[in-house]
């Protein structure tokens, strides 16, 4: 894995940045050359902003199954720019599904996934798997003896192992019409300082968390020689009451290459500016201090009541910290009041507009 954060030639436009770099200068894998991107964006402090199944569907509309187009997207339709991350989340591949936990058809996934890079952007992958020992979902936490019956010599650890091959099959099929494989940030065992997913704090100890995760990198990495993954580090910010419960289980800098949070404005604005500040003031020096790029992974503002949510909220929050990138949570075409990004009409889609013309916000 590459050393990261160091010294690189500034490049000089956005656009640049976006785009890939020469043939003569590009890294050997496809992660390095999206590590250089990431930073790049980093050294010249812009932040660019991604959006959860952004071409899957919007507010009042759903792509159809096997799509050939992939430009329809909720930000695009207020702001006529898209947003420069792409998130999607592989809960269910694992099950051998044709669509995910959101009814996502994984076909359309892929291709999209495919056209997202081809038109400049980064895409970034979670997974919400079912639960392996009792056959509920990843939010079931009835057991807490599921990672230790997954990891060697558990009673699920072989059949765990076809899972995570049907992950690494996916992940390694996204590639354009001439072969290149495209490389993605891989965000697996997220929000595990809390206990609401089976892998979380109080579901698994320290040690079995560190496990589960290198467990998934040896398969991945090593053993399917994957090497379009940016593995991303992501904690809940709730749970961050210091920089030791942040960095408690962190499996390591040789297996991880970026560090975020998720944290979300679930009550007061001040509430979250200040659960934001003591996430981005704990994460970044972490960051600083393991030569790891950060990004706020997971945010948003469910129905975004304030009309200038992104201005005076969300860019004042994170315009002083080294952010690659922030991505808000999704826009659910079957729940009226499951949004995070606006949609025309919303409250919220001028301001949207004005923060997406600020000079260091990168959409596309």
């Amino acid at each position: 894995m590459k050393a990261i954060l160091k010294p690189i030639a500034m490049i000089a436009s956005a656009i640049a940045i976006i785009s890939c770099g020469s043939a003569e200068s590009a890294p050997v894998t496809p992660a390095d050359a999206l590590l250089d991107r990431l930073e790049a964006l980093v050294e010249q402090g812009k932040i660019m902003y991604g959006h959860q199944d952004t071409y899957m569907y919007g507010h009042t509309w759903k792509l159809e199954d096997d799509a050939t187009d992939f430009s329809q997207s909720d930000v695009y339709a207020v702001s006529g720019r898209y947003p420069a991350v792409f998130g999607m989340d592989l809960g269910g591949i694992e099950m051998g599904w044709s669509h995910n936990l959101d009814k996502n058809d994984f076909d359309n996934m892929r291709a999209s996934a495919v056209a997202h890079h081809e038109r400049g952007g980064i895409v970034t992958f979670s997974w919400h798997p079912r639960n392996p020992l009792t056959g509920g979902d990843a939010w079931d936490v009835t057991s807490d003896q599921v990672v230790a019956s997954i990891l060697p010599g558990g009673e699920k650890h072989e059949y765990f192992m076809g899972w995570l091959s049907n992950a690494a099959d996916f992940l390694g099929s996204i590639k354009t019409a001439d072969g290149e494989t495209v490389p993605v940030i891989w965000r697996p065992w997220h929000e595990h300082t809390g206990s609401w997913f089976w892998w979380g704090q109080k579901l698994c100890t320290t040690e079995q968390y560190k496990a589960l995760w290198q467990m998934t990198y040896d398969y991945m990495v090593n053993e399917r020689g994957l090497d379009n993954l940016v593995w991303s580090y992501s904690p809940g910010a709730g749970e961050l009451s210091s920089a030791e419960v942040y960095g408690e289980r962190y499996p390591g800098d040789e297996i991880v290459d970026m560090v975020g949070f998720d944290c979300y404005h679930s009550r007061s604005k001040e509430g979250y500016m200040a659960s934001m500040k003591n996430a981005l003031d704990i994460s970044s020096t972490f960051a600083a201090e393991h030569g790891k790029i950060l990004a706020v992974t997971e945010t948003g503002h469910e129905t975004l009541k304030d009309p200038k949510w992104w201005t005076e909220v969300l860019y004042p929050a994170v315009k002083d910290y080294p952010v690659s990138y922030v991505l808000t949570w999704r826009n659910a075409c079957d729940q009226p009041n499951h949004y995070y990004a606006p949609f025309p009409g919303q409250e919220s889609a001028e301001d949207f507009k004005a923060f997406a013309e600020l000079e260091d916000i990168i959409v596309l």
